[in-house]
Parts: C-alpha cells; sequence; structure tokens
C-alpha cells in the first residue's frame, strides 16, 4: 500500500514540473519576441517637412531607434520622391517581416504591407519606445497627430513629377504639399483612412502639419 507521503511527494513532484514547464514556456516566448522593426516617429524634426532630404529622414530614424534600444539594426524612413530619380518609398524599406515596439509582427513583406495592411492602425502603430500617438480615438476630439508624412502613393510608389507631394522632396518648411497617411487609420469622413495616403498637407510649414492633425511624424522601417 502506498504511504500518504510518498503521494504527497509524487504530487509535488508533478506540480513542480508542471511549473518550471511553464516557466520554460514564458522564456521561450520572451526569447523568439521578433525585434522591433517599424514605428511611427515620436517627434517630427521641428522644421516642417524640411527633414533634410532622406538622408536626413534617415538619421531622424536612426537616432530615434538608437536612443530606444535598436540602434544595431539599419533604419530608413517610409517616404518617396519625385522627379529626376524619384524614389518610392516601398523600394527603401527592406524585405520584412517587421515587428513593432511591443514584438506584434505589422506586415510580413512588402506586398502584405501594401494590401493587408490590417495591423497599422491606432492600437498597434506604436512609436520608437512603445508608446501609442495623439489620436482622437483615445478619447480627445479636439487633439491628435495621426498624420505620417509619406509623399507616397497607396501602393507605396511615388507621385509622377507635376504637382508636389513631397514638399521639395522634403526639404520644404514652406511652400508646397506632401501626401500625408493616417497612422489610426481614422477619419471623419472616410471609415478605414490609409495609412500612407490620406490627404494631401496644406503647406509644408510645421504649424499647417500641426493643424491638420499631425507634428511632422514618419514611418522608420529597419532593413536588416
Amino acid at each position: 500500500m502506498i504511504s500518504n507521503n510518498r503521494i504527497l511527494l509524487v504530487a509535488i513532484a508533478v506540480i513542480g514540473a508542471v511549473a518550471l514547464s511553464g516557466l520554460s514556456v514564458v522564456a521561450q516566448q520572451d526569447d523568439e519576441r521578433p525585434p522591433m522593426g517599424v514605428f511611427i516617429t515620436s517627434v517630427g524634426v521641428g522644421n516642417g517637412a524640411n527633414l533634410g532630404g532622406l538622408e536626413g529622414a534617415d538619421a531622424q530614424c536612426q537616432r530615434l531607434a538608437s536612443a530606444a534600444g535598436a540602434g544595431d539594426r539599419t533604419w530608413r524612413a517610409y517616404l518617396s520622391t519625385q522627379g529626376p530619380g524619384a524614389v518610392n518609398a516601398r523600394d527603401r524599406i527592406g524585405d520584412g517581416p517587421w515587428a513593432n515596439a511591443v514584438g506584434l509582427v505589422m506586415a510580413a513583406n512588402v506586398d502584405s504591407l501594401h494590401y493587408d495592411n490590417s495591423n497599422f492602425n491606432w492600437t498597434y502603430m506604436r512609436d520608437e519606445n512603445g508608446n501609442q500617438f495623439p489620436s482622437r480615438i483615445d478619447g480627445n476630439p479636439d487633439f491628435s497627430e495621426h498624420d505620417a508624412l509619406t509623399g507616397t502613393q497607396m501602393d507605396g510608389t511615388a507621385f509622377p513629377a507635376g504637382e508636389d507631394r513631397t514638399c521639395g522632396n522634403w526639404t520644404s518648411n514652406d511652400e508646397g504639399s506632401a501626401m500625408l497617411g493616417h497612422a489610426d487609420r481614422y477619419s471623419f469622413t472616410t471609415p478605414g483612412s490609409s495609412w500612407n495616403q490620406a490627404h494631401p498637407s496644406r503647406s509644408c510649414s510645421q504649424p499647417d502639419l500641426v493643424a491638420t492633425g499631425g507634428a511632422g511624424r514618419f514611418y522608420c522601417f529597419a532593413i536588416d
């Protein structure tokens, strides 16, 4: 006949094994969490849409990522340019997948980013520190910073030369206009508004970017 003490010891061993197994799963999940590969900048450069061209925008991405502990990756701004030598935003951001700052995969590859981008919204789009950005969705109807500079069409390609949609290829803080996306996918008039092609800015100045619900923020992607 098995003694009560032996039964108790077996039960304790089983419980301990289950607990250790659970801890192992949690540790494995933490180890497998993908590194941050995309974020919306927590701040703009403070000079309207004059980002110092693509080079200046990329440098801002790298600075913010480095400050957040992700400087070991190479970062590029999701921005297009127009005119001779035009650059498509989709061609400068790597191949994916890209996870946000809390480990959620936002898009698996360039095609899914542009054609199956349901994770690009206020809940999941985070800045480099893992914070959400101000949006009317969070309860303040009078304040939003959901506009993201893109200069880009919905499929990730550049606009044709002619009507300015890139604030002079990201060198103007005055005249011109830039295409903006809605990082929270929110619009008074268009449900599910596009994250990369929602509406053009009034001008390229910092006050006008702020007036329409922005702060000169833009998206950054890791290319490696």
